[in-house]
C-alpha cells in the first residue's frame, strides 16, 4: 500500500494536533518513509530488545506507541548515548520508526476506548474536562475488591494496586491508560465510583486517600492493547498488509 495514503488514513482518526496539545512528540521518529509499505511491525516501545527481531524480519515500517525519540535528536542524544547508538543502527538498516502516542490515546477507537471495552464497560464517553479519559458503566455493580479483580483479569496483568477510599459499590468507572493519575479529580467530578490509571506518585496518592476516593493503579503495560487494536485498524484499511506484533515487555516480579 502507498505509505502516504496509509498514514493519511491513520491521521484522520488520530490527528497529530491532538498530541500537540499534550506537548507530545509523534509521527516519524527517524529514517525515511518508503513509497510503499507491505510489512509493518508493531511494539509498545522500540528498544534494544526489539532490534534483533527487527533486523531479522526487516519490516518496511515500525510503529510504536511510546515515542522512540521524545524531542529533537540533538537534545535527546546529548544526554542519551544508548538511544543515539540504537538510532544509528536502525537508520543503517534503513527501517523507519513512526510513533502514535497521545493522539492514539485520545482518538476515537484508540487506546482508552479499547481499554474501556476490554473491561466490559457500557455507555462509554469522554468527559469535557479530559478528552483522553473514558468513562463507562459495569454491567452490574460490584464490591470494590471484586471489581478490581475483574479489571485486573480483563486487562491481563498479574497485579494492581488498590487505594480504597470508601465502601461504595463500583459501577461507574473512569480510565486513562498509562500515566494519567492526576486526572482523578475529573473522574470524581463526573461521579465515578473508581478511577483507573498508572504511575501514581506519592503525593497524588496522598491526595486520593484524603479525598476518600477509589483508585486502581494499573501497570503501564496495560497499554499493550495498542498493538492488537492498531493491527485491526490497519487491516481494516488494507487487508493485504502483513502486520506483526512484538510483545517483549514483561511485568516486574512481585516479591
Amino acid at each position: 500500500m502507498n505509505t502516504r495514503s496509509l498514514l493519511l488514513k491513520l491521521s484522520k482518526r488520530f490527528p497529530k494536533r491532538i498530541a500537540l496539545k499534550h506537548h507530545d512528540h509523534v509521527g516519524l521518529m527517524t529514517g525515511t518513509l518508503p513509497k510503499e509499505v507491505n510489512n509493518i511491525l508493531l511494539c509498545l516501545d522500540f528498544d534494544e530488545e526489539v532490534l534483533p527481531i527487527v533486523l531479522e524480519k526487516k519490516p518496511d515500517l515500525i510503529i510504536t506507541h511510546h515515542p522512540f525519540i521524545y524531542g529533537t535528536k540533538y537534545k535527546v542524544f546529548k544526554y542519551d548515548e544508548k538511544k543515539k547508538i540504537l538510532c544509528e543502527k536502525i537508520d543503517n538498516a534503513n527501517i523507519p520508526v513512526y510513533s502514535m502516542h497521545t493522539n492514539f490515546d485520545e482518538g476515537k477507537g484508540g487506546m482508552n476506548d479499547a481499554l474501556a471495552l476490554k473491561m466490559g464497560l457500557d455507555n462509554i464517553y469522554a468527559p469535557e474536562g479530559d478528552k483522553m479519559m473514558r468513562i463507562g458503566y459495569l454491567k452490574e455493580k460490584m464490591e470494590i475488591h471484586e471489581a478490581a479483580k475483574h479489571i485486573k483479569e480483563a486487562l491481563n496483568v498479574s497485579y494492581s494496586l488498590l487505594i480504597k477510599g470508601n465502601d461504595n459499590l463500583i459501577e461507574k468507572i473512569g480510565i486513562v491508560g498509562g500515566g494519567g493519575s492526576r486526572s482523578y479529580k475529573i473522574a470524581m467530578e463526573e461521579g465515578c465510583d473508581l478511577y483507573i490509571s498508572g504511575d501514581i506518585p506519592h503525593h497524588v496518592r496522598r491526595d486520593v486517600i484524603t479525598s476518600k476516593f477509589n483508585f486502581l493503579d494499573m501497570p503501564h503495560e496495560i497499554e499493550k492493547i495498542f498493538m492488537p487494536t492498531l493491527k485491526k485498524i490497519l487491516l481494516d484499511i488494507d487487508p493485504t498488509l502483513n502486520v506483526e506484533i512484538v510483545d517483549h515487555e514483561i511485568l516486574p516480579e512481585v516479591i
